[in-house]
């Protein structure tokens, strides 16, 4: 089996369908998270750009969390929906304001070239999806407030531009659930859940925060 169908195929079996339906009203948005092959073969990447990252809140013209990834990722960089092959919507979760986040993740071409929309978008760069498991360049934090669990933290430098960029918070925690998920690989440092069982660990944690609200 190609290596892109077999993490299709992984991811799968984590889109929620309709499971979360019974979440009461809550506000709510949704992220996209595109991945890409390299043409050499096997070195899987998402996109990890900002605007990609932005946790856009739901339209009232969307008709779901799909459509409202898809349609800022056209507004802001240019991805166009069509370009896109959405594999599966994650379990959502909520972050310290009380945001209802969920991840959709999709596949895209690794022709693509963005076209950032420059009112919104500083910077776009891509980072290798295992580097998301790597404690080489991670930092993680306890008792930080409004957050249940650690604050990853990362520093990436972009070999193309020398760059270098922070990648935290709930951004962080998303790349490193995909990492886990499609690559089936544990990562070298503590992520604060169980990287075999993380839907469990992530509906305990969505439960407790709507039980106090």
């Amino acid at each position: 089996m190609h290596v892109k169908e077999e993490i299709i195929g992984i991811l799968k079996q984590f889109d929620i369908g309709g499971k979360f339906s019974y979440l009461p009203v809550l506000p709510r948005a949704s992220v996209l998270i595109p991945l890409w092959m390299l043409s050499l073969g096997h070195c899987l990447h998402p996109s990890c750009k900002s605007i990609l990252f932005m946790f856009v809140s739901l339209d009232p013209s969307d008709h779901d969390d799909v459509d409202t990834a898809l349609r800022e990722a056209e507004e802001e960089i240019g991805l166009s929906p069509d370009d896109v092959q959405v594999v599966c919507t994650l379990f959502p979760i909520i972050n310290k304001t009380g945001l209802l986040v969920t991840p959709v993740v999709g596949f895209i071409e690794e022709s693509f070239c963005p076209s950032p929309n420059p009112a919104e978008v500083s910077a776009v760069f891509t980072v290798p999806l295992d580097f998301f498991t790597s404690k080489e360049d991670h930092h993680s934090t306890y008792g930080v407030v409004g957050m249940s669990g650690l604050l990853h933290s990362f520093y990436f430098v972009d070999t193309d531009s020398g760059s270098q960029y922070h990648i935290w918070g709930l951004t962080a925690l998303l790349a490193i659930l995909v990492a886990v998920l499609a690559l089936k690989k544990k990562p070298e440092f503590e992520v604060g859940f169980d990287s075999e069982d993380p839907i469990a660990f992530f509906q305990q944690i969505l439960h407790r925060r709507i039980s106090k609200l």
